[in-house]
């Protein structure tokens, strides 16, 4: 089989799984701020069909894979989040929207310690290594594409999560009309992505570095 078919197999289930943990973790923290509604909606589930979005989670990303743009991801659909149900507006608003920047984080230390059981398992059970070469390339693929969601939804541009922070770091005035953005931020991110592509590595390096550092400290599997 073809190498790029086989990491594009190996990418696109890491790529649904991730994505929908991170809406998943929204609509969960949601629900402890006071807010059922992603819950009422069947939202708070691992299976992918209520979270699947056609552009988000299949067309980005075989577009940036035949485009060879240089990196891939995508997202999910967006858990409904009604925030008049928090208790506490200001918190509720942050916590819900770092809640997916969070488990994007955690799931690349858990697809890091995956990577690592790899290698112990091929040094000490030789017989397994006609399929643990395979989980650890979609453990490092995790690795790769949950840091890259992390550090890409911290971007402020709304409406990624990063733009709910740093709404409240604005004057009240600036800060509407700063949320009014949301409006056209998909198109805007669009065409960063398609048509300065370059800036959007100037905001991804942390995760580049992070990547390489990760990747560094995984050893050979024999």
């Amino acid at each position: 089989m073809d190498q790029r078919v086989l990491g594009l197999l190996l990418f696109i289930p890491v790529l649904l799984f991730s994505v929908i943990v991170h809406e998943v973790a929204h609509g969960w923290v949601a629900l402890r701020e006071g807010d059922p509604t992603a819950y009422m909606l069947g939202r708070l589930t691992l299976n992918p069909m209520p979270h699947i979005d056609p552009i988000g989670s299949i067309l980005v990303p075989l577009v940036l894979y035949m485009s060879h743009a240089g990196f891939l991801f995508g997202w999910a659909r967006p858990v409904p989040v009604n925030t008049r149900n928090f208790r506490k507006y200001k918190r509720g608003d942050i916590l819900v929207s770092l809640a997916g920047i969070a488990a994007n984080l955690l799931l690349a230390v858990g697809f890091m310690l995956l990577a690592l059981l790899c290698v112990l398992v091929a040094r000490t059970i030789p017989g397994a290594m006609s399929v643990v070469p395979v989980v650890q390339a979609m453990a490092i693929i995790g690795i790769e594409l949950n840091l890259l969601l992390a550090f890409f939804n911290i971007i402020p541009i709304p409406p990624l999560d990063g733009s709910h922070v740093f709404y409240y770091l604005l004057p009240p005035r600036l800060g509407a009309a700063y949320r009014d953005l949301g409006r056209f931020g998909m198109l805007l991110l669009l065409l960063i992505l398609f048509v300065f592509p370059s800036v959007t590595r100037v905001f991804l390096w942390p995760a580049t570095f992070l990547q390489s550092q990760a990747l560094a400290l995984i050893p050979p599997l024999s």
